[in-house]
């Protein structure tokens, strides 16, 4: 038998056993989060109890305390992961889609998206009127759409916008999304979100605020 000295003791590099409990953690964060958004989409999220999201996530009560402190701290990455996927679906119909086609596109994703995600998004709209900060990282959001379709539109006629020709377009973003929020809030009439004239009198309403067609020089719907 070798002395103690000798003996070996056989184990894995650490580094490797710090990525793979890393590798680990993140299926279990991203399941978490993939779940949690699924239910937020189809039920009230303050409805929804920790040990009922991790058992449809297929872990434990402990494994998701593992990743979030709270389940308030399990939403805020929800509302990331809707930012962006919402970054991401807006900069690519921006930046591939005709712009005669862009208007319509873009208020039918939009206008759809969100009454699809109406329970999830109610109960964010609901957060933001107790904690006006938890409105900031949207309110950069939305300016940034804001200001990938205002270079869209400038690269189209080959100049810069001039001041109110920026604020029109700023104010018709306002008017869609602020729209659309107070529609899911209190669906308050005469013509409501689910309906496909709610879609075809905003894209009217954001034409005629921005007035892109006086832009481009020709008619856009």
């Amino acid at each position: 038998m070798p002395k103690k000295s000798e003996q070996r003791v056989v184990s894995h590099p650490p580094r490797k056993n710090a990525v793979f409990k890393q590798e680990r953690s993140k299926v279990t964060h991203d399941a978490l989060i993939k779940t949690g958004f699924a239910m937020a989409v189809e039920r009230d999220f303050e409805t929804i109890s920790i040990s009922e999201l991790a058992k449809a996530a297929g872990y434990s009560v402990g494994a998701f305390y593992a990743q979030f402190r709270s389940k308030d701290e399990l939403f805020d990455a929800l509302v990331l992961t809707h930012m962006q996927r919402r970054r991401e679906t807006q900069s690519a119909l921006v930046a591939s889609t005709p712009l005669p086609e862009l208007i319509d596109t873009m208020v039918n994703n939009i206008v759809n998206y969100y009454w699809g995600h109406h329970v999830f998004w109610r109960v964010v709209l609901r957060r933001t009127l107790k904690d006006t900060h938890f409105w900031t990282p949207f309110r950069s959001h939305f300016a940034a759409s804001n200001d990938r379709f205002i270079k869209r539109v400038e690269k189209e006629i080959g100049r810069s916008l001039r001041k109110r020709e920026l604020e029109n377009v700023t104010f018709a973003f306002q008017m869609l999304m602020g729209s659309v929020n107070i529609a899911i809030v209190n669906q308050a009439g005469p013509v409501f979100i689910g309906q496909k004239q709610f879609i075809e009198e905003l894209k009217r309403a954001f034409l005629l605020i921005s007035d892109l067609e006086t832009l481009m020089g020709k008619k856009l719907a």
